[in-house]
């Protein structure tokens, strides 16, 4: 038995090796033959019109984290056309990916936030910024599967002392803008842009008169991408639109309990809302300047929960988001659909209305969770802490440490299951989250939030 699983796992190691040499080959060979995506963008009476090549192109697409090519073959059964990235790490790996199934990446070059600490009054850091950047644009501007540059991520993302938003140094929006124009002098095949946090008509203005030659106005809105026809209209910039990030409702949009946490929506609930907001503003713009959007986040990402913005949870399965973005792509569901989990209590008690425990306390856990395909489902439950050091604006946040949790009873329902468990002895703040499994690589996610107090 040791040995077959020794066996196992290096022929596991093996293919992994093969596969990303072969990448590398394939990279290689676009290089050497590439000739470049022409992208263009006209103004038809007030409706702006994406081109690649002289074809229209509708961009279906999202935000991709790297990780292996089985994620974006799934991407692309699901009817997606474009994944957007936020820096050059795997981007060698990404265009071969891409260019093996035909899929056009929003390249995300990574730059100074000030957010994160770097100074554009340090006029030797921003030139040797603009160097690198630069330079990284030279070398893949002639790859047949880049359609655009994303050159920052929410650089007007800064907050004071308060935890208030303010305003970032107008140098910021000037250096894009110096980027941007030597993209339009040395590659004239693909617009540049850089993506703005939210879609405050005041900071889009001050883009503008900054950087008047960026090409695309790119937001990143979830909740209030209800609102963006309306940004749109008061910030009256005679430019195309782009929704870089949309998603479920942001952790900073919904309520929290008393103690402060954030409560997170089941997975079910996530994917209907995303979907509506998709529909009534994306795919049915009235404004006729939204040229393409992308949904956030195909892969798993630890931000407040592991389960947050993910559309896959760490062992890969697919969440129900996937599913509505198939059907929004191809006009139908996959064939097999993920469990639509839609409410979670504790003693009857809802998230919004603060669970408490005594140390030890019996309780009952109840999940609304039922399969659209009626799949038998299998229950985990997992009991964590909450995030110790919280992150701003997306960047790494730990994972918060898995305890042992005592479980006295399971009782498993044609739309629910509850499980009876025993609180903690240490006081403190938890979270505990049901993972409802079918049999076909798919899950529904629901969590919820306590406290253990003496």
């Amino acid at each position: 038995m040791q040995f077959t699983t020794f066996l196992l796992s290096s022929l596991s190691r093996l293919l992994v090796v093969v596969s990303s040499l072969l990448l590398l080959v394939a990279c290689a060979d676009t290089k050497q033959s590439s000739t470049p995506s022409v992208v263009s963008i006209t103004n038809n009476d007030g409706k702006y019109l994406l081109s690649v090549n002289d074809s229209p192109y509708q961009v279906r697409g999202v935000g991709l984290g790297f990780k292996n090519i089985e994620e974006v073959e799934a991407f692309k059964a699901a009817g997606g056309n474009t994944f957007r990235t936020w820096g050059m790490e795997h981007i060698d790996e990404e265009l071969a990916i891409a260019a093996q199934l035909d899929l056009m990446i929003a390249v995300g070059i990574s730059t100074g936030k000030e957010l994160l600490g770097f100074d554009y009054n340090d006029e030797a850091a921003v030139a040797k910024q603009f160097k690198e950047v630069t330079a990284a644009i030279d070398k893949y501007k002639n790859h047949p599967n880049v359609l655009m540059w994303v050159i920052n991520n929410e650089p007007n993302l800064l907050f004071d002392d308060q935890g208030k938003l303010k305003d970032v140094n107008p140098k910021v929006y000037a250096a894009m803008g110096d980027i941007i124009d030597y993209i339009h002098e040395n590659d004239p095949n693909h617009p540049a842009t850089f993506s703005l946090a939210g879609a405050n008509p005041k900071h889009i203005k001050q883009v503008v008169k900054y950087a008047p030659n960026i090409d695309i106005i790119a937001v990143q809105t979830y909740g209030d991408l209800i609102t963006l026809p309306k940004s749109i209209a008061q910030s009256d910039v005679d430019k195309p639109y782009m929704v870089t990030e949309f998603g479920p409702m942001g952790h900073w949009e919904l309520p929290t309990t008393a103690w402060g946490r954030e409560i997170e929506e089941p997975s079910a609930v996530k994917a209907a809302g995303m979907a509506k907001r998709m529909q009534e503003v994306i795919l049915d713009d009235q404004t006729g300047k939204i040229i393409g959007s992308f949904a956030f986040f195909w892969g798993q990402k630890q931000e407040r929960t592991p389960t947050w913005y993910g559309m896959f949870n760490e062992t890969g399965e697919h969440t129900a988001r996937i599913d509505e973005l198939t059907k929004m792509w191809t006009g139908q569901y996959p064939a097999n659909r993920a469990p639509l989990s839609k409410a979670m209590t504790i003693n009857d008690t809802p998230a919004v209305n603060n669970v408490y425990l005594t140390p030890g306390q019996t309780a009952t856990v109840k999940v609304l969770v039922s399969d659209p395909d009626s799949d038998p489902l299998t229950h985990e439950w997992v009991l964590m802490e909450e995030v110790q050091a919280r992150s701003q604006g997306g960047h790494f946040e730990a994972k918060p440490a898995e305890l042992v949790l005592e479980i006295v009873k399971t009782d498993v329902y044609a739309d629910s299951v509850e499980m009876i468990f025993k609180a903690p002895q240490q006081a403190g703040e938890y979270r505990l989250f049901n993972y409802a499994y079918d049999e076909n690589n798919n899950v529904g996610n629901a969590n919820i939030p306590f406290m253990v107090k003496n």
